[in-house]
């Protein structure tokens, strides 16, 4: 996921997602499709296979035809046909097509899993791949893939979440930073720092939080649902949002978030930490080709702020799920299985710079392994808290649940607010309302087993 392809990756989404929750919301009264891991089709495993994957940045979808060619080549019996459809088109293509209409094996956007088993388009996996396949799937990437129980996809990359820091500009102006998940700044401490460094900035800017994404769109929900999970609040809980989405130490969390707008560049040009404009960066995995291009050894990377519960950041992105309706699961469980191979996964994860989805690749990878430039990034994903935060984990999934869209257009549109100036308290509250105003018209969008 590098930013040149990405720019406008995350924020893009924002309409795919919208589109996704209206299309939830109207269907949900005749929704509730079964999660049973009895949904596993019979089937040969030769003959021809659909594939639907979205088309993103050119080098992933290098390495997604690659390996599609490579799986063609490595024997005879089944035949990968490929098609690729643009990214900013593909999820409303996934959410309108029928069951029949849909592949026999599709890339889902991470968090909508839960609503394709919702609206029964996905069938169980772990009855077509290999037990090696499932067994080497990291315990993150797990969290977002299963639904009931049911393991329902499976991942070649995760995503991961930090601080960049200039550290020519940090040493200037005398701020200590931190080097390890056990030093991580507190929020008070990120709000010192950032007020140093704007001091000593030409143009009084310090940080820079990708505001040309938008804040109301997925990055808003990717990148800042940690200020929420680390005060101790969480986006959802047991199915409702009122009373941790709006919790005290989340409003408090999210005022303390809003103070740092006058020293935020609002990076425009997508340039304000590669030309020196600010010496911090609230960046994603996909940046740091791009940085680490522009300040070579001056780029250092650090854990996201702490508040009480200590620090968090998400987990989760693109995945591979079977077609409830295929009549060739086991055939698209072989595809499953090279994509998830050391080989293809490698191939996949230099070409888009995300942290490896399986537990060899990610432990031969040189970029996350102990000692490599990201390393902090996977020892966050190795502390997954699943969906419920705690203080003694690090990564948390975004809610598995096929109110999902509803869930991140309700926050994303409350962080936008909260940073252009509203009370935290009130936009927080107004987006726990819709939440569990929506979630208690579609009965908790609760699946049926």
């Amino acid at each position: 996921m590098m930013i040149s392809a990405q720019s406008g990756r995350l924020a893009r989404v924002a309409a795919v997602v919208a589109v996704a929750g209206i299309g939830l919301a109207a269907c949900s009264s005749d929704s509730g499709g079964s999660a049973s891991t009895e949904a596993a089709t019979e089937g040969a495993a030769t003959g021809t296979i659909s594939i639907w994957a979205h088309q993103g940045q050119e080098s992933e979808v290098a390495a997604l035809q690659a390996a599609v060619s490579g799986f063609n080549s490595s024997q005879s019996d089944v035949t990968a046909e490929l098609k690729l459809i643009p990214e900013a088109d593909y999820t409303k293509s996934v959410t309108a097509a029928s069951a029949e209409e849909l592949p026999d094996v599709l890339e889902i956007d991470g968090p909508n899993v839960a609503a394709m088993v919702y609206d029964a388009k996905i069938q169980p996996v772990s009855g077509f791949v290999s037990p090696d396949t499932v067994s080497n799937q990291t315990a993150s990437i797990k969290v977002q893939n299963t639904v009931n129980d049911g393991l329902y996809a499976i991942s070649q990359f995760n995503a991961g979440l930090g601080l960049a820091g200039n550290k020519e500009m940090l040493d200037a102006a005398g701020v200590k930073y931190p080097t390890s998940l056990d030093d991580a700044w507190t929020a008070d401490e990120f709000t010192a720092a950032v007020t140093a460094l704007a001091a000593k900035a030409p143009g009084g800017k310090a940080l820079d939080i990708k505001e040309n994404y938008s804040l109301s769109s997925e990055w808003g929900t990717f990148g800042f649902s940690p200020i929420i999970w680390s005060a101790g609040g969480n986006l959802l809980q047991d199915g409702k949002a009122e009373g941790v989405l709006n919790s005290p130490d989340a409003v408090a969390a999210m005022k303390q978030f809003q103070s740092w707008k006058p020293f935020i560049d609002p990076n425009t040009n997508d340039d304000a930490f590669t030309t020196g404009a600010v010496a911090l960066s609230w960046f994603g995995h996909w940046m740091y080709p791009d940085y680490s291009k522009a300040l070579g050894d001056k780029l250092v990377v650090m854990p996201l702020p702490a508040w009480g519960d200590g620090v968090k950041t998400g987990q989760g992105s693109w995945t591979w799920g079977v077609s409830a309706n295929t009549q060739s699961g086991p055939a698209a469980g072989k595809f499953l299985d090279y994509l998830a191979s050391d080989e293809s996964v490698k191939a996949m994860t230099t070409a888009n710079g995300a942290p490896p989805a399986t537990t060899s690749a990610l432990a031969a990878d040189t970029l996350y392994a102990e000692g490599g430039a990201l390393n902090l990034l996977a020892q966050q994903l190795d502390k997954s808290c699943g969906t419920t935060p705690a203080k003694d984990c690090v990564a948390v999934s975004r809610p598995v649940t096929a109110g999902y869209p509803v869930v991140t257009k309700a926050f994303s549109d409350a962080l936008d607010a909260i940073y252009k100036g509203t009370d935290p308290q009130q936009a927080l509250d107004a987006a726990a309302k819709a939440i569990d105003t929506d979630f208690a018209d579609n009965d908790g969008y609760e699946l049926t087993k």
